[in-house]
């Protein structure tokens, strides 16, 4: 790959539910993004400011997704805010798809996305909602306990193509700040790190949740954690629609809004909520040179 510090970096940025990404347009996978950029386009004092970076490359053109090339011609190379690498980002993929209409890649109705969880197939509507197939739940049968301050909670190991911890409590101001991640025990559960959902019943059918999301802290929403959480609260409530036969929804209610979640027979679960494009341009390649640190004696 080229690096990007020779020449502006082409960005734009978007939100769903107020969980915010900068998108890097990059088709043929020719911008370099070490973890220390991505770090500092998401840097919401001195550089662009979002929860992650969605990296726009042909899935032929991407040795981490090639092999789904014949399914999905575009794939989402997701970073956290840290810059580390991570499988699935719910919200993200559909911003990511709200990207490709908008720079006319594809056309409203349904479109193939490539991520490290696998292919998603997302519906954008006229109305501008993005419906997104997430796949299946895996319920692993370990669980932690979660701790905040005094207080601690059972919290139910969910994966959604990334780890999540769903805990379920008496009101949403026990899981405090956020600021840094929640001790969890055992560790061991989740040995690359966790998503932790802290939920509060809101009504029928309806939970509200936060999140501290691995590798960025409190975000306003995730859209994988409310699937979790969709899935963890209806285990709960003894509605499994495997059983029942049918299709199981939760409104979960996020800091940035709301999301729609449905479990079908067959385990499916789809995802339903807004992605916004807000703004697009250049970065100067003077800011993405390296930063050089001098200490005066």
């Amino acid at each position: 790959m080229t690096s990007t510090q020779t020449s502006p970096l082409t960005f734009l940025k978007g939100h769903g539910t107020e969980n915010d990404f900068v998108i890097v347009p990059d088709a043929e996978n020719a911008v370099d993004l070490p973890a220390a950029l991505v770090a500092r386009l998401c840097d919401r004092r001195a550089g662009i400011g979002g929860d992650g970076v969605l990296h726009v490359v042909r899935s032929a053109a991407h040795p981490d997704a090639r092999h789904l090339a014949d399914e999905a011609e575009w794939f989402m190379d997701y970073r956290n805010a840290d810059g580390s690498v991570a499988e699935m980002c719910g919200n993200g993929v559909r911003v990511f798809a709200r990207y490709l209409e908008h720079a006319g890649h594809v056309t409203a109705g349904e479109v193939a996305v490539a991520t490290r969880g696998g292919v998603k197939r997302v519906h954008l509507d006229k109305d501008g909602s993005v419906t997104v197939r997430m796949g299946r739940a895996v319920l692993p049968e370990d669980g932690v306990t979660v701790t905040v301050g005094e207080r601690s909670w059972p919290a139910r190991n969910v994966n959604m193509g990334n780890p999540h911890a769903v805990a379920f409590v008496d009101s949403l101001d026990h899981a405090g700040k956020l600021d840094d991640e929640p001790p969890y025990e055992p560790a061991g559960v989740y040995p690359d790190g966790v998503n932790i959902e802290f939920v509060a019943d809101r009504g029928p059918r309806h939970v509200a949740m936060r999140v501290h999301e691995r590798g960025a802290a409190e975000t306003r929403s995730c859209g994988t954690g409310a699937c979790a959480v969709a899935v963890a609260t209806a285990r709960r409530d003894g509605a499994d629609p495997a059983l029942s036969g049918a299709p199981v929804t939760y409104t979960v209610d996020v800091l940035g809004g709301t999301l729609v979640i449905t479990e079908h027979p067959d385990g499916e679960i789809e995802m339903t909520g807004p992605a916004v494009i807000v703004a697009e341009g250049t970065v100067d390649p003077a800011w993405l040179a390296p930063r050089i640190e001098t200490v005066n004696d």
